[in-house]
């Protein structure tokens, strides 16, 4: 059995030949078979396709490629266009197989990893839990009761369980972090532009980007230096000890339209591993980016998104109402993502001076711990805002300035629920942000913490 393996020895296995892909792959297909009646994380399962990928990798091994993923099974979130596969993005429907990879997807194909599925993710990856009605719900290896978070939570609960050894996701305004947060994974977000989001130009006009869920920082930033083509150097940043830094403590909720307040278990997990840090001969201070209006323009490039990304969808009276009043919503304030990208510059500018001061930043990944499944449901559009932000306001001014984050485990709840912490730099600041990372992970030892059962 390979749960838990993790992404690189695994790789090591196979090169090693101390077990073949076809052997991999179909018992990485088995284990998300037999869970997807309680879990629920996959979307689809490519079992034909991907046992076929897989033979022709052992192929490969045989003939001595040594591609760094190669025969390895991983997944990809469910807005990710695989070729002769259907992209619903969450959503019910009939929806038309693609006829092309897009960059991502051809970049883990040359590093040899064989596709297992597509993982559930909330319609148009809008919200921080992972249900609907074309899928059902998602559930939190960690409690079944409790959601993975979103929209990357069908990711997160497959890596958490130990069904894959790590996969990707999408992170539009905490999509990557927020998951990995509630299910006690590694999760970066990296910096715009960073990894290529072909065939589209802008995902979600600059708030989204791809990024790895792992269980370990090594193996993190080995998947990130395949779909971001960058070498070996976010695995050389993860291996490097990171020299003793300047890091700010912010604990102070950014801006937002809505009530939203630091639970003291969340706050008692972030300051922990701010002593840590201390420990570790870091110098830690209490500071927060002076956030001011960052929020102004969010909601006219995400809903502005959202009515590019639904020219697909079959009938929108199949999608959830709150969907469909966003998709309108979108059409109306169109006009101010030109605004908003305009005022991105100041908020940077402003926002970007604590790193003249600060070398990272260290705050909360979500406001609250992991949400019940079915939190959410019965609330009107605005209802269902109100109780996304006071959950979750600390992920997305990270989106909005394209800067990276990492989220990194915080420890576990009273209930033993996982909690996160992210860090976050200065433009493609991941090496050091991995090497961070990873000096904590030596002290937390978080990978050896599996879900109960």
């Amino acid at each position: 059995m390979t749960e838990f393996v993790g992404l690189q020895r695994t790789a090591e296995l196979v090169a090693a030949g101390a077990t073949s892909s076809v052997d991999l792959v179909t018992e990485a297909l088995d284990r998300i078979e037999k869970s997807q009646p309680s879990l629920n994380a996959f979307r689809r399962l490519r079992r034909d396709a991907a046992r076929a990928e897989a033979a022709q990798a052992d192929e490969r091994l045989a003939a001595g490629d040594k591609a760094p993923l190669l025969g390895v099974p991983i997944a990809v979130k469910d807005d990710t266009d695989i070729k002769g596969e259907p992209t619903a993005f969450g959503c019910a429907g009939e929806f038309p197989r693609k006829t092309a990879d897009c960059e991502m997807v051809r970049r883990l194909r040359q590093a040899g990893a064989v596709i297992v599925g597509k993982t559930n993710t909330p319609e148009f990856g809008q919200w921080p839990f992972t249900e609907g009605h074309a899928f059902g719900a998602t559930r939190n290896p960690w409690d079944i009761s409790y959601t993975p978070g979103g929209s990357s939570g069908g990711s997160a609960a497959a890596v958490a369980a130990g069904l894959v050894p790590a996969a990707t996701g999408s992170d539009g305004l905490g999509s990557i972090r927020i998951p990995a947060a509630w299910t006690g994974l590694v999760g970066v977000k990296p910096t715009r532009g960073l990894v290529s989001s072909e065939p589209l130009p802008d995902m979600w006009n600059g708030l989204a980007t791809h990024g790895p869920l792992a269980r370990t920082v090594e193996d993190a930033a080995l998947l990130l230096d395949v779909i971001a083509a960058t070498g070996t150097r976010m695995r050389d940043g993860a291996k490097s000890a990171p020299g003793r830094l300047r890091i700010a403590l912010a604990l102070q909720v950014p801006f937002t339209l809505l009530p939203a307040r630091l639970e003291p278990e969340v706050r008692s997990a972030v300051v922990r591993l701010g002593r840590v840090l201390a420990r570790l001969g870091h110098e830690v201070t209490l500071a927060s980016p002076h956030y001011g209006l960052v929020g102004l323009g969010v909601f006219a490039r995400s809903l502005e998104g959202l009515k590019d990304a639904a020219l697909d969808v079959p009938d929108m009276r199949l999608l959830d109402k709150r969907t469909q009043q966003n998709h309108r919503m979108g059409r109306l304030i169109a006009p101010l993502v030109k605004f908003s990208r305009l005022h991105e510059r100041v908020e940077r500018q402003r926002i970007g001076r604590i790193f003249e001061a600060a070398d990272v930043i260290l705050a909360p990944t979500t406001a609250t711990s992991p949400t019940p499944v079915g939190h959410y449901d019965g609330l009107s559009n605005f209802g269902t805002t109100r109780t996304m932000i006071a959950a979750c306001p600390y992920a997305w001014p990270w989106n909005i300035l394209g800067l990276p984050g990492v989220n990194v485990p915080a420890g576990l709840t009273n209930k033993g629920l996982p909690l996160g912490a992210q860090l976050v730099g200065p433009e493609n600041s991941e090496p050091l942000l991995l090497s961070l990372a990873a000096q904590l992970q030596k002290e937390e030892r978080w990978h050896e913490r599996v879900p109960p059962g």
